[in-house]
């Protein structure tokens, strides 16, 4: 082949190249225009990518929800006075970012650091080395919080900080309850605290114990919410209206406290306990005729705002500690001798100390009062005399009584889970035990609704501390809790002369309950003293390891209140318990029948 005819064979073969690579070129061009048009005609018409839905993404880039809280439900006294309300805490935080800035150009972030830090220490429970050294970080940061000190900061003390008007300081509101009257019925009130909600991640009040967790229901109420739409900037467009749904407010809840009557009972409580330091000190007042407790409280206690003491004793100890009651169950005792017709007053046995086989039950004085009635014997509390006479009525009749006043059984659907009781009663010895207040666990509230048998004639009612519960607006009934009867253990023979053996411990010269007489009114008491068991089931020793307690009704003849104390292991030294407990029982008594008097009047 010539050298011509190779020259044109190569410029063929580069021409044919050309040709074939403008082709596959054009195919290749014509492929990814096809892919893009695909690609956005997917958005367009199917709105994802990547798996991605673009409409959902667009509308949660642009779309702001916010939670509208509701507002929590008022817990009332019964004079309308409020013992729980909502209030708003605040965290506050500071813009360190030099870009932030308002519309004007006005600086957002923090320009004096050495001043913010100074007025901060001065509210704060931080040090301003603290704060200053917090304002300044070692790393870039948009903004800076302050810990535990910038939490839970009241309206005064943000109100003290905004005053000195300092830029990039900011705060944000939380939802807080308030408890306006400090350590007062705190363990029947409760307490609420901010929860964190596990399915919307938000922050709400919860009750924790007490009425706030008992009637969390009516209390919590329904949050609602508020969506609006804005621009890349966060602005909200003008013409999109928001969507929104209105809170629905929790409901109100009216106990029967009597505020005057609390704060009373507090304020002796605090003065025994600083006295004399027991491990446990319960007192309830009780009306007699409708079942409604006017007061209690307990120590140790707590500040529900504050949280001070919460830690001492979390559990309410008048619903929830089981104890045995002592020589204030043989009030029971008796009243069954009496109601089964095995009681005869005038009879008389040996005191000091009674044999039921190889076992011993002693008077709390073991050598006795010699031979005397059963009648002198309750009104010296005589643990051999109740032996008998629950011997006399034997086991079975004894323990139908037990139950018909309801003593081992749940009577607090207004309170927190109460604690069943229980008793040891197989044994003669156990049996005996019983009828005198050992071997047997109850609880205050248990003691307090059998003692309004007594009270009442034979009819026993049901403790209560709810009186109602209101709408939002505190304008209508929604729930309302009347006097119930829950049983006639006694016939109202029995209660009468029940009460005037109660008036002998008072007011015989050789009854030992002198200490609870009240001037202008005439009062029935029974006394109370029991060993108190340790961790594995035995008797402590000691002067200090008794429960000591009264329980008491007056006017004697037409109860009109009730009240009982327990004071456990108290450091006495010489004073007598009884001087201790009335300290407490006649001052709260004698100013609830004053006040019944006066409105008589």
């Amino acid at each position: 082949m010539s050298t011509k005819q190779t020259k044109m064979n190569n410029q063929r073969k580069a021409v044919k190249t050309r040709r074939l690579a403008g082709r596959s070129f054009l195919v290749f061009a014509m492929v990814i225009f096809l892919l893009i048009i695909i690609f956005f005609a997917q958005k367009a018409l199917f709105k994802t990518a990547n798996g991605v839905n673009l409409s959902n993404r667009t509308q949660k880039l642009y779309n702001q929800t916010s939670i509208v809280h509701a507002r929590r439900g008022t817990i009332y006294a019964n004079n309308g006075q409020p013992l729980a309300e909502n209030t708003n805490t605040y965290s506050v935080y500071a813009v360190l970012n030099h870009q932030q800035k308002d519309m004007k150009g006005n600086p957002q972030y923090v320009q004096d650091k050495a001043r913010t830090a100074r007025v901060l220490s001065d509210n704060l429970p931080i040090s301003y080395e603290k704060a200053y050294q917090t304002l300044n970080p070692k790393h870039k940061t948009f903004q800076v919080e302050f810990g535990n000190a910038g939490n839970n900061i009241s309206l005064s003390v943000k109100q003290k900080i905004q005053k000195e008007h300092l830029t990039g300081l900011n705060f944000i509101a939380q939802p807080a309850r308030m408890y306006p009257n400090g350590v007062f019925a705190s363990h029947i009130v409760g307490i609420a605290s901010q929860q964190v909600d596990k399915k919307t991640k938000q922050t709400n009040l919860e009750g924790q114990m007490g009425i706030e967790t008992s009637f969390e229901k009516y209390l919590k109420g329904t949050d609602g919410f508020r969506e609006s739409q804005h621009d890349n900037y966060g602005y909200q467009i003008p013409s999109e209206k928001p969507k929104e749904k209105k809170p629905k407010n929790g409901k109100n809840v009216h106990t029967t406290i009597d505020p005057s009557l609390e704060l009373l009972l507090e304020n002796q409580m605090n003065q025994v306990d600083q006295d004399v330091h027991p491990k446990v000190l319960n007192a309830i007042l009780m009306d007699a005729k409708t079942g409604e407790i006017k007061a209690a409280a307990q120590r140790p206690s707590f500040n529900p705002t504050t949280g001070q003491g919460l830690g001492d004793v979390w559990r309410d100890t008048l619903t929830q500690d089981l104890y045995e009651p002592g020589s204030t169950m043989k009030i029971f005792t008796m009243a069954a001798s009496i109601d089964s017709g095995h009681y005869h007053g005038s009879d008389t046995y040996r005191s000091g100390t009674y044999k039921i086989w190889n076992q011993i039950v002693p008077d709390w004085n073991r050598n006795g009062w010699g031979t005397i009635t059963y009648d002198k014997g309750f009104a010296l509390s005589s643990n051999v005399a109740m032996a008998h006479l629950e011997e006399n009525m034997g086991p079975e009749t004894w323990k139908d009584y037990i139950n018909r006043f309801q003593l081992l059984k749940n009577n607090s659907s207004n309170f927190d889970q109460q604690a069943m009781g229980s008793m040891q009663f197989e044994r003669p010895i156990e049996q005996a035990n019983t009828a005198f207040g050992q071997g047997i666990q109850v609880t205050a509230l248990q003691m307090m609704q059998g003692f309004t048998a007594i009270a009442n004639n034979g009819t026993m009612l049901k403790p209560r501390v709810i009186d109602k519960v209101t709408d939002a607006k505190n304008q209508q009934v929604v729930k309302s809790y009347p006097k119930k009867v829950v049983g006639h253990p006694i016939s109202a023979a029995t209660a009468e002369q029940m009460r005037r053996h109660m008036e002998d411990v008072v007011y015989k010269d050789y009854g030992i309950g002198h200490d609870f007489q009240i001037d202008g009114y005439r009062v029935a008491a029974k006394t109370g003293t029991a060993q108190v068991a340790d961790d594995h089931g035995q008797y402590e020793s000691g002067n200090d390891s008794y429960l000591y307690s009264v329980a008491g009704m007056a006017p004697a003849k037409h109860p009109r209140y009730i009240m009982y104390v327990t004071m456990k292991q108290p450091q006495l030294g010489d004073q007598p318990a009884t001087k201790e407990i009335a300290k407490i029982f006649n001052v709260v008594m004698k100013k609830a029948l004053d006040n019944d008097k006066n409105k008589t009047k």
